[in-house]
This record gives C-alpha cells, structure tokens and sequence, in this order.
C-alpha cells in the first residue's frame, strides 16, 4: 500500500534534519553577507521586507487557489481523491505539484529565519511544524481535506502568532507554550469533527 502522505512528510522531516546535524556536527553556520540579511531585517519605502514576501505568497496562493485549475483539482483532489481521479484528474501530478509548491514556500521560510538569526543551524525552526498545523486548523482546514482557505490560514497564522508572543510576554516556559499549542490544535479538529458531523 501507499505511505500516508503526512507520516512519509514527518519522516522525511526526521531524515533531512539529522543529515543537516551530522553535515554541520550540531554547529550553527554563520557569516552571512548583509545583503542576505536583509531578506528580513530590510525594509521597502518604511514597509519590511518580510511582510512584503508575505503579501505576494498570500496574493498568488489566493489566485492560483481561487481563479486556476490547479486550485480546483487541489479542492477536489482534497475533498474525495478517489471521485477526483474517477473524473479524470492527473491526481498524482497535481499532488506531486501541491507538495512540490509546499516545500517551496518551506524553504523560503527557511531562508528567512536564517536570515533573521543571521545563522544556519539545523534545529532552527524545531516544533514549527506544530505552528503551522494549528495556524491553518484555527483558520478553518480541515485535516480530512477538500476545506480551507489562504485568508483562514492567514488570519490562523495572525493568531498564533499572537498566542505565541503573549506566552513569551507572560513568561511561559517553552514547555507548556508547547503544551498550550498542542491543546490548541486538538480543540480545533474536534470542533472541526462537530461541525462536520451536524454538517451531515
């Protein structure tokens, strides 16, 4: 049988982040120009150029999403892949496609929390996954597929970022901050479930 695409991303995930430690040894990498740097520290007539990324990812998310095929069949595809392909849907190439533009905008993350620490080390970004996870449950997606939609995952995304920094405002170790998202994230998908089910 086929391996659930979510646990081959959690071991791809285990196996690309233990090469980066023995690559490196478990040393940050540093010394980047400032020109990189400025990928998150710069700024655009008094805009920062972070929240400039973020404005063209949500704007061509949004229009491939909503005004192209490749939107649709991901809704489809999402909803009842067995219905989609029986339409007549490439499914594998529109999913190779979907993870493929998933682990763009990975990397592009990637490359701007390197540029914001002005260091590479491999267990930057530990526990993001979590994050990211709540951020689009909280904004509507459901995690059975086929529902969401990119201002639900920006306005989760707002949410939990807001979570986060009042946590760290109040003092709260890492330890239940992790806890506290973790609880989050199940609350979510059973209120997602409920509705579901008074859907039907």
């Amino acid at each position: 049988g086929r391996l659930p695409p979510f646990i081959a991303t959690l071991g791809m995930m285990s196996v690309a982040r233990g090469t980066a430690l023995m690559f490196t040894e478990g040393r940050p990498v540093s010394g980047f120009s400032e020109g990189f740097r400025s990928l998150a520290t710069g700024e655009v007539l008094g805009v920062p150029t972070p929240v400039i990324i973020m404005i063209v990812v949500y704007v061509t998310a949004y229009f491939i999403l909503g005004r192209t095929k490749l939107g649709r069949y991901t809704y489809a595809i999402g909803g009842n892949e067995e219905a989609a392909l029986l339409s007549g849907i490439n499914v594998k190439l529109y999913k190779t496609l979907v993870y493929g533009l998933a682990g763009m905008l990975s990397g592009l993350a990637a490359i701007l929390l390197t540029a914001r620490l002005n260091s590479a080390q491999p267990i930057a970004g530990m526990n993001y996954e979590l994050d990211a996870i709540a951020a689009t449950v909280i904004g509507g997606t459901s995690l059975l597929g086929g529902e969401g939609t990119v201002l639900g995952t920006l306005i989760g995304a707002l949410i939990m970022a807001v979570l986060r920094n009042g946590l760290n405002l109040l003092g709260v170790s890492s330890f239940i901050q992790q806890i506290v998202i973790g609880s989050v994230i199940i609350v979510a998908v059973l209120i997602d479930m409920a509705l579901k089910r008074r859907g039907k």
